[in-house]
């Protein structure tokens, strides 16, 4: 077979990085001494290229399953004398060329072809059909029954990775370049994946503390938030419960690289067990705080969403302080252009802006649950919704779903067990859905490419 249009990629490619645009003699520029093509056990649409190289400070793919090179990976950085670079996104069962580029001292110096033919897919693996008159570029991840997977905007699976027994509800991108997720059956602790889904590390909480399954943010330099469950034995006699109660509470830490605690927030030492509705305060067991969502301000403090609560909680990260609390029992907020309180049972909590934040309301409106975009005023305390978002017929996300404010004043909403993920402009029309998404989708989040997951998106 002849391959055409090769040097037309690699001049292309050169011209990118502003050097020579014609391959230097071996003897000047880097040397290709080796190269590995093998299967991705842990995902047939991809596969993982070893370089054995000399004089190279990076090295990329270029592939095609026709005549021409047409496709290239971001260039990987050569350590000692090799790179693994991934290749990610392939059709099942197709045949591939490929070809290492190599790049280094001013030169970009190509090595020979090499084929390489991808795997059937998992006969469990979920399929998909996704529609949108106008759909954000990129991919959009979550979890799927046993897999963590990524689908392209026609519903296309480009990426999946299945945990035993399954992600646990929670499958993220995140800012560091990798995936996480929350196996039920893990021991308590996420798992951080690679681009091959190698698992490269797990987070815990500290104190021997449970973590919870649903928010984590996982930092560039090596440190995590983490949500994490305390359970104390109270006596809530007082407040009509019972005298040996189980009263869960969320605390939020912070963890260094090394599992260091940096800091610790408990509700026990902030909170009131009154400031649970009295309704759900009589059990055994009770599920106090419910902490479901995370993030930090533009200010560097954190927002934490508490389900149970139906509130959000601003929290300073020096000093642990409640800065304010909007919604529920304790609500501080004059709520605007919406009812007070604004929202409950609430989901998906992200900052989008200074003084700006979206959410799921799982449960404020009997009409049907909606995302909901809040410009509020720390110093008024006053909370305007900006905007709302919902489907067409309503639905009622009891349990679940997310949101993700997009570039253009776009928002991605995953309604939980409602069973819709749907994308919407600016205006609030529907630019894109998941057409009849089986199962519960936790949380949905789109990512600009397969090869930095989660990095400059907003999560």
């Amino acid at each position: 077979m002849r391959f055409l249009g090769v040097l037309g990629a690699i001049t292309l490619i050169a011209a990118c990085r502003g050097e020579p645009s014609s391959p230097a003699p071996p003897w000047v520029g880097p040397v290709i001494d080796g190269v590995a093509v093998a299967a991705n056990p842990n995902n047939v649409l991809s596969a993982a290229v070893t370089v054995r190289v000399r004089l190279a400070d990076s090295v990329a793919v270029h592939y095609t399953t026709g005549l021409t090179l047409d496709s290239v990976t971001p260039a990987v950085p050569v350590r000692g004398d090799s790179a693994v670079v991934p290749v990610l996104g392939l059709l099942p069962g197709t045949p591939y060329a490929l070809r290492v580029v190599a790049f280094g001292a001013g030169q970009v110096v190509p090595g020979d072809l090499r084929g390489f033919v991808t795997g059937t897919l998992p006969a469990d693996l979920p399929r998909y059909v996704a529609r949108g008159t106008d759909p954000s570029p990129g991919y959009v991840a979550f979890s799927a029954g046993t897999y963590g997977l990524v689908i392209d905007n026609t519903g296309r699976v480009v990426w999946y990775r299945r945990f035993t027994p399954g992600p646990g509800l929670n499958f993220q991108p995140q800012p560091n370049g990798r995936y996480v997720a929350h196996p039920p059956m893990g021991g308590g602790a996420w798992v951080e994946v690679d681009l091959l889904g190698n698992v490269t590390r797990t987070f815990g909480c500290a104190r021997g503390l449970q973590s919870r399954f649903h928010d984590l943010i996982a930092e560039p330099n090596g440190s995590y938030w983490i949500l994490c469950d305390e359970t104390r034995t109270m006596d809530l006699t007082a407040s009509g419960g019972m005298a040996d109660a189980q009263v869960t509470g969320t605390v939020v830490q912070h963890v260094s690289p090394s599992g260091a605690l940096l800091f610790e927030w408990s509700p026990f030492d902030h909170f009131a067990l009154t400031d649970l509705e009295a309704s759900s305060r009589g059990g055994q067991n009770v599920n106090w705080t419910h902490g479901n969502a995370l993030d930090l301000d533009t200010d560097g403090n954190l927002l934490v969403s508490f389900r149970s609560l139906s509130e959000v909680t601003k929290i300073n990260t020096r000093t642990g302080a409640v800065v304010w609390r909007m919604g529920g029992l304790r609500n501080q907020f004059a709520f605007q252009n919406a009812p007070t309180p604004g929202f409950a049972r609430q989901h998906g909590l992200r900052v989008t802006g200074v003084g700006q934040l979206a959410l799921l309301d799982n449960l404020g409106d009997p009409g049907g649950s909606k995302a909901e975009r809040y410009a509020y005023d720390e110093a008024t305390h006053t909370a305007r919704q900006v905007a709302s978002y919902g489907p067409d017929p309503a639905v009622i996300a009891q349990l679940g779903g997310t949101t993700q404010s997009l570039p253009d004043g776009r928002t991605l909403v995953a309604f939980g067990n409602g069973d819709r993920v749907e994308e919407y402009d600016a205006s609030g029309a529907v630019v894109w859905h998941i057409e009849r998404p089986s199962g519960y989708i936790f949380r949905a989040q789109r990512i600009a490419s397969l090869y930095r997951p989660g990095v400059g998106s907003p999560r």
